[in-house]
């Protein structure tokens, strides 16, 4: 399974709003692009799509820009991904009347490749990434120490 584009974009751009989250100072799209190396233009586009979800809010004027819609602690990757891919987001498998043994046995795998994805998404916010962030970013200063 891979993170499609859409996604890694959309989450380095929470995760850059997250960092920022206590300042609750909003980010122009410009700095996010710039922070996470993500085109503007596409980054609008997912900014508006993740504010319709609720994961994001928009402020305007001067000082405006972007911030989290709920706390990331309560933010999880799947909400993300139901934000995005829709709710419906699973691979949906053929129901026919005359299903073969094999055919049957690799609907049974496709249910549980399933089910444990939903399962870790589920279990991790946006706090455990930011948390996991932190870890890596301090073990590589400490190995260049």
């Amino acid at each position: 399974m891979e993170l499609s584009c859409k996604t890694e974009y959309a989450l380095l751009a929470l995760l850059e709003l997250a960092r920022q989250y206590n300042a609750a100072e909003p980010l122009q799209i410009r700095q996010i692009a710039a922070q996470q190396h993500i085109p503007d233009r596409y980054l609008e586009q997912l900014l508006a799509t993740l504010r319709r979800g609720g994961l994001v809010k928009s402020q305007r004027g001067a000082k405006g820009g972007y911030l989290l819609g709920r706390e990331p602690w309560k933010i999880t990757l799947l909400d993300l991904v139901n934000c995005l891919e829709g709710s419906d987001a699973q691979p949906s498998t053929k129901e026919t009347i005359h299903k073969s043994v094999e055919s049957a046995v690799i609907d049974e795998i496709w249910k549980e490749v399933n089910e444990t994805a939903y399962q870790v998404l589920h279990s991790y916010t946006l706090q455990d990434l930011c948390e996991k962030r932190d870890a890596r970013r301090q073990l590589d200063i400490m190995y260049y120490i």
